[in-house]
Formats: structure tokens, C-alpha cells, sequence
């Protein structure tokens, strides 16, 4: 049974239970709700104009009635002022880019029919149609000339045209009989059934207006693989040469061995498709990734791994030499893994993002010398661009949602931004802090730590013990939409977490320390963590305390169901592993859980069973809330039934919430809604009885 509440009865049930809370508050502010989460703005994919003066940027707004996020362009002025709204279509507009001249900007949108291109007039106006393809625009380029487009479009590879792979969707959206043959992996990944087609690279001219004219010529159709990647890939894995010749892009052939290789190499093809693509790093058998010329076309600098099959290696910066072929790292000796990459426009050095010890910061590195210099202060950079001597990024923290920051030359990043402001008016927002304690072998491990606001003097709250997932992952300085520690502390609970053996931002070594010991020290750092915890912060009651973990969050709730099942009061398990054998044979990337485990499972059967769940059934008491995406398929739906089922069986209080629409996340804001009041209603019922 399923028990909702509407939002004012959430906050009363909260203040109800937690009176002194709520007393205490007297200035007029009141709490942080999931209500109010669900309702925030969203700022991203900021875009700067060529002259370096204006940013284009993503707003997403909340429709709650139809269960959806809608996103519209805007458009800031650097120098001072408010957004001026660029789009205004009904359906949502993504990935601005300016044209050359900066006279537009340039973007996707479905409008009734497949996505396309459209742009509009960097002043407003009417949108124009760019492209008209008949099937969906999955990413895009311009190029930098101004006179060509490149498009990524899904396509059967055994159709000659674009049209045919429209003709054979529709026949297909028609057909009564339906049945799927496969011969090989993927055959689902992520939340999709794999459907036969690729994304694959075209080109077409631009008119002298801005419009595509002609067929579109393949650039990557030769390559039995996806461009961009599936299911993250987007425009940042191609990208033209300053000239407008050329393109190079990333790309996993795909063959038989596509769902557990992390093979990526940067492909080079000249822009009109004439000569087969050019494999630039077939050295390299781990990751290579984001090619970016220099300004003067002379350099290309991307991200690579070194280890096979390892998505969670460092990925440092490349430099090539598209002359003379040769290369060298230019990060390759600091030990931080860039995320994400821009040429400055003297091209002298690059800006960087890393994650770092809870934050997650831009440096600029020298491209002589790999000097890194840090540019920007505490918090998450979200997304950013570098152009025309300008920088301009979005940063969130755990008290505030993205805004958009212009850094300087000298003095503060200048705010753009204030989307939220109005809506959190009025609201008192919990208090974080970062600590470290003496972990597992000894190590420096760091954890963070949400108040509740208002607390009086003297008062315990109970505790949200959260678990990030990954494993190689972060629960950092950083502000979410699925596990937001604000929305525990503005129900009343004291937020903890901690960056266990296996989380980014401490170094690569600390990293790796998880790989085959899923259940040895990031258990430790955790039950160290969570008694530092206590003895550091005294408002903090830890006989009332609860375990909350996704993914593998989720593994670990299980994990402790098992191995430390005396200490909660109650556990949340959201799309979590339960059994490791039936995982390594169900779910789609082979890679990640090989890498994991040292191998396929009957190859190295014994590496697996020592951390899996399903082995300590036996020792579980504690009540659990099991919660799962139908449309899950990296943790498949089983995982969460065959938990709820141990639970059932012998007798331990559980209960199962399902999400039909959803996958490995809780996307949708009225799904959304649901997960907190049940998670909320959940702790209230085992933490304040």
C-alpha cells in the first residue's frame, strides 16, 4: 500500500514530528521540502557568443501537471542585465550553439515531428527550420566557417538513404507481430532495447541564410559504431577543425566484443566524407575521448585512459602534434582525472574540470608546461565554455542550485544568474560541512555532514546515513536532484556521507582501492565515517539512524543488511545488486562488472560470491525499503524482486515501491514527488516512533 501526501501535509507531518525544529525557527523561515526541489529552475549548457560577450544558455522549468521538465534557450549579457528568453516552441529546445558570425543560435528541438536543427536570431524572432532529415537529430556540430553542419543521426546501417531508415520506423510503429532476433551484445542498454540502428556522422551545407541545403553525406557510416556513444554521448564527442575541412570524432567499433570493451578511438574524416576515416589512437586499447583543436588547427588535444576496459580510470589530457603525428600527455603526472576540456582563445593553455576532495573546481592548464592553476573556488562546476578570452560556467553547491558565474581576469566570478532566488525566498536551508577521519589501512577519509537549520541548543536529530553510488562516484559540494541532502536536513534528519575508499577526487590509487574489495574498506570508512560522525557532531542521535544508498549505494545497503545488520533501524535500497552471479550474466555493460571482479564470472566465480548479498540472508533483520525502475537494465528489475523476496520470505518488515517509467533514475518531478514521501514517510516511521 501506497500512502501519499500533498505538500502541506508533508511539511506538517514533519514539523509534528520534529516540534522543537520547527519552534525554533521563529524568524519566518521554514524548511526545505521535496516540493520545493521538484519545483527549482535548472541551468545548463552555457554557450558563449564567438565575441565573447554573450552566453546562451538552457533553463528547465517544472511541469508538474503533465509529469515532465521543459527546457527553453536564453540568453544573458556578460556585462550586467537580465535574461532576455530566446525559444519559446512546445516542445523542449537543448544544445545552443552560436553561429560563426554570432548573428544566431543554432539548436534541437522536436516541435510535433523528429527532432531537428533550428535557429533563431541572437536578438529573438521567429525560429527557422535548419534541417528536415526524417528522423531524430541526436547531436550536432557547426562548423567553424560557417558554411557546414555536421549531424549525428540513428540510421539502419543497410539503408542506403536516411529515408529508408524513416519508412522501415514507421512499418515498424505499425506492425501488429513484434519480435526482436539478435546475434550479438547489446541487445539492451540502459533503458532502451537495441532497435539495429547507429548513430552515425553526416554533413551538409549551409546556405548563405544558415539553412542546410543538399543530401547529407556519411562521415562515419564506414565504422560499425555509434557517433555519438550510447546511451551519454552528445556533441562533445566530434568536433571540426578550425578550417571546416575536417572532423574527428570518438567512436567504439563496435564488433562482438562492443559490451565489454572500452575501446574508444578518435577517428579523422575529411568534412565532405571523401576519404575513409583515419583511426588517429588505434595505439591506445583503452578510452580516448572530447577531441578539441587547437585555435590554429595545428594541435588536437583530447582525454584517454591507459587501462583496458576500466571506465573509471584517470583520464588525462593529449596533445597531438596533426603534423607530424606525434604526441604527449600534458597532465599526465598530476593526479587529478579532467572531466571535461576548452582551448583558450590564445591558445596557450586549456581549461580544465577535475573533481578534487568534495568540489569539483576549473584549472587552467598551461599547454607548454602542464602547469595547473585552480580558477574557481568551492563547489561543483556544472558545465562551462571558454572563448574569445571569456569564461563562463555554471556552479552549484550543497546550499544553492546552479547559477551562471563570468570569471574575471581579476577579482570575484561575476553571478549572471538568479533563476532560483525567488523561489527559495523564504527558506531556511540546512548547514554543511566537510570532515575527515582515520579510515580503512589508515587513510585520510573525508565525509560531509548537513544540519538540520533551526536546531535548539542541546537537540539530536536522527540520522539519513547516505550512501553514494559508482562506486567510483562522490557525493560532493554539490547540489542534487535525486539525493539532496537539503531535503533529509528540511525534514528534520542530520545528513551524513561519506567518500569511502573507491570515490573520485582523492587521487587515482584511492580510486582503484575498490576494484575486488566492494565489501572490505568502504565498509570500514563507512562504519569509521558514520562513529566520526557522531563524536564530532553532538546534535547528531545515533540511536535513531537509517541507511540510504542507489545503485551501488544500493549493493552496499544489502552489503550491511548482512555484515552489519545490528546497526540501523532501517535501510533504503534503491536499484541496488543483491546477487552477483545472476548481475554478471544480466546486466549490459560486461566491462564494468569484469574490470570489478577481475574477469568474467565463470572464469573467476569465487571473486564475485565473496561480496555478494545474496549470501548473508541469513543475518538480515533490519526493516528495508526496496525501491526499483522497471526500465533499469544496468541493475536489472530481478535484483530489486529477488531483495524484496529474501526480505519477505523470512519474515524481515520490507516494502517494494516500482517506477514503470523510470530506469536506473527517478527523472520525472511527480515520480519524483512520490520517491521523497515514501523515503521520508519511511524514516518518520522507524526514526520517530
Amino acid at each position: 500500500m501506497t500512502t501519499f501526501f500533498s505538500p502541506r501535509a508533508r511539511r506538517l507531518a514533519s514539523c509534528s514530528a520534529a516540534a522543537a525544529l520547527c519552534i525554533a525557527s521563529a524568524s519566518g523561515a521554514r524548511p526545505f521540502t521535496a516540493e520545493d526541489l521538484v519545483g527549482l529552475k535548472r541551468v545548463s549548457a552555457p554557450a558563449l557568443s564567438p565575441d565573447g560577450r554573450h552566453v546562451a544558455f538552457v533553463l528547465r522549468e517544472t511541469r508538474l501537471e503533465e509529469n515532465r521538465g521543459h527546457t527553453d534557450l536564453y540568453v544573458v549579457d556578460l556585462a550586467g542585465g537580465s535574461p532576455r528568453r530566446l525559444t519559446a516552441l512546445k516542445d523542449s529546445s537543448r544544445d545552443p550553439q552560436w553561429s560563426a558570425a554570432g548573428d544566431a543560435v543554432y539548436f534541437i528541438a522536436a516541435d510535433g515531428g523528429p527532432a531537428q536543427v533550428f535557429r533563431v536570431a541572437a536578438t529573438g524572432g521567429p525560429v527557422q527550420k535548419v534541417t528536415d532529415l526524417g528522423v531524430d537529430v541526436e547531436s550536432f556540430a557547426l562548423a567553424p566557417t560557417g558554411d557546414r553542419l555536421a549531424v549525428a543521426l540513428g540510421v539502419f546501417r543497410d539503408c542506403a538513404t536516411i529515408d529508408c531508415t524513416h519508412q522501415r520506423l514507421e512499418a515498424i510503429a505499425k506492425s501488429k507481430p513484434r519480435s526482436r532476433l539478435y546475434t550479438q551484445l547489446f541487445i539492451r542498454h540502459w533503458d532502451a532495447w537495441a532497435d539495429g540502428r547507429r548513430n552515425v556522422l553526416y554533413t551538409l551545407p549551409l546556405t548563405k541564410d544558415g539553412l542546410a541545403s543538399g543530401t547529407p553525406v556519411s562521415v562515419s557510416g564506414s565504422l560499425d559504431g555509434d557517433v555519438p556513444s550510447k546511451p551519454f554521448g552528445d556533441g562533445a564527442d566530434f568536433s571540426f577543425s578550425p578550417d571546416g575541412r575536417s572532423l574527428v570524432y570518438s567512436v567504439r567499433v563496435a564488433g562482438r566484443a562492443e559490451a565489454w570493451s572500452t575501446n574508444f578511438d578518435l577517428y579523422l574524416s575529411p568534412a565532405d566524407g571523401t576519404v575513409p576515416p583515419l583511426n588517429l589512437t588505434e595505439a591506445n586499447k583503452a578510452w580516448d575521448a572530447e577531441p578539441r583543436f587547437s585555435p590554429d588547427g595545428r594541435t588536437l588535444a583530447y582525454r584517454a585512459m591507459d587501462r583496458a576496459g576500466f571506465e573509471s580510470d584517470r583520464f588525462h589530457v593529449v596533445l597531438r602534434d596533426m603534423a607530424s603525428g606525434t604526441t604527449r600527455s600534458l597532465t599526465g603526472n598530476w593526479d587529478r582525472s579532467v572531466s571535461a576540456m576548452r582551448w583558450t582563445a590564445d591558445g596557450a593553455s586549456l581549461i580544465v574540470q577535475v573533481t578534487e576532495r568534495g568540489h569539483e573546481p576549473l584549472y587552467r592548464i598551461d599547454a607548454r608546461t602542464g602547469t595547473p592553476t585552480r580558477l574557481t573556488g568551492d563547489g561543483t562546476v556544472e558545465a562551462f565554455d571558454a572563448r574569445a578570452g571569456a569564461i563562463v560556467y555554471a556552479q552549484a553547491s550543497l546550499t544553492a542550485p546552479a547559477d551562471l558565474y563570468a570569471l574575471a581576469a581579476k577579482g570575484a566570478p561575476r553571478r549572471l544568474t538568479e533563476v532560483n532566488d525567488t523561489a527559495l525566498k523564504g527558506i531556511e536551508l540546512g548547514v554543511p560541512e566537510q570532515f575527515s577521519f582515520a579510515g580503512a589501512d589508515g587513510a585520510t577519509v573525508y565525509g560531509w555532514v548537513v544540519r538540520p537549520p533551526g536546531l535548539a541548543p542541546g537537540q539530536k536529530v536522527p540520522v539519513a546515513f547516505l550512501v553514494h553510488g559508482g562506486p567510483q562516484g562522490t557525493f560532493s559540494n554539490q547540489w542534487g536532484y535525486r539525493w539532496n541532502p537539503q531535503v533529509f536536513a528540511g525534514a528534520g534528519y542530520g545528513a551524513v556521507f561519506i567518500d569511502f575508499h573507491g570515490s573520485t577526487g582523492y587521487g587515482q590509487a584511492f580510486t582503484d582501492s575498490i576494484s575486488g574489495d566492494w565489501g572490505g574498506r568502504p565498509l570500514e570508512d563507512l562504519q569509521k565515517g558514520l562513529a566520526a560522525a557522531e563524536q564530532k557532531y553532538p546534535w547528531l542521535d545515533g540511536t535513531r539512524s537509517c541507511a540510504l544508498g542507489a545503485s551501488y549505494g544500493g549493493f552496499m545497503i544489502n552489503w550491511i543488511a548482512g555484515n552489519w545488520p545490528d546497526r540501523f533501524r532501517c535501510l533504503v535500497n534503491h536499484d541496488g545488486i543483491f546477487d552477483s552471479r545472476s548481475m554478471a550474466y544480466s546486466t549490459e555493460e560486461l566491462w564494468f562488472d569484469e574490470w570489478e571482479h577481475g574477469g568474467p564470472y565463470y572464469a573467476v566465480p569465487a571473486a564475485y560470491e565473496k561480496f555478494s548479498p545474496s549470501q548473508f540472508v541469513t543475518r538480515w533483520k533490519a526493516p528495508m525499503l526496496v525501491i526499483h525502475g522497471e526500465q533499469d537494465f544496468r541493475v536489472p528489475l530481478e535484483q530489486g524482486i529477488a531483495t524484496f523476496t529474501a526480505l519477505q520470505r523470512r519474515g524481515i518488515e520490507s516494502k517494494m515501491l516500482v517506477f514503470p517509467d523510470e530506469n536506473h533514475w527517478v527523472l520525472k518531478p511527480g515520480n519524483s514527488l512520490t520517491w521523497h514521501r515514501t523515503v521520508l514517510g519511511w524514516l518518520d516511521e522507524h526514526l520517530r516512533r
